[in-house]
């Protein structure tokens, strides 16, 4: 009788210690996963500049032709390559990442995250409110 019970008992104790790992291993991977902020201008302007720092642009050429931020790279989210594009990138850097409004840089930084980019600030009301600003 207690050898019934031992080995009725024995596997569902692995079952639960295996289930509760497999539980906080995937907490722990998503505690660890880089997720993008969004700044005002004054945080975007206080880091431009800093080490490992890359400003994004992510406007249409149309829009780029009436501005951009200083040092900015160009890279259309409305392109066909846009997400081939990306992979191109040092996932390693900060990215300052900016559109016209802030929408869609803040789904570019959204596939950034998802792409394993470390560390991404999304600029808050986007060139709109930078050019306001000035």
């Amino acid at each position: 009788m207690i050898y019934r019970l031992f080995t009725l008992l024995l596997p569902l104790t692995f079952l639960f210690a295996c289930g509760n790992s497999a539980e906080t291993s995937a907490q722990d991977t998503a505690d660890d996963q880089a997720k993008y902020q969004d700044i005002t201008v004054e945080e975007f302007a206080d880091r431009i500049g800093g080490d490992n720092t890359v400003i994004l642009d992510v406007r249409t050429p149309g829009e780029t032709s009436k501005g951009i931020i200083e040092g900015a790279i160009e890279l259309d989210y409305r392109a066909a390559n846009f997400q081939e594009e990306l992979q191109k990138l040092d996932p390693s850097k900060t990215y300052l990442v900016y559109c016209a409004s802030g929408g869609r840089s803040g789904k570019a930084c959204g596939m950034m995250q998802e792409a394993g980019f470390a560390e991404m600030y999304n600029l808050k009301g986007g060139y709109r409110s930078w050019s306001a600003k000035e």
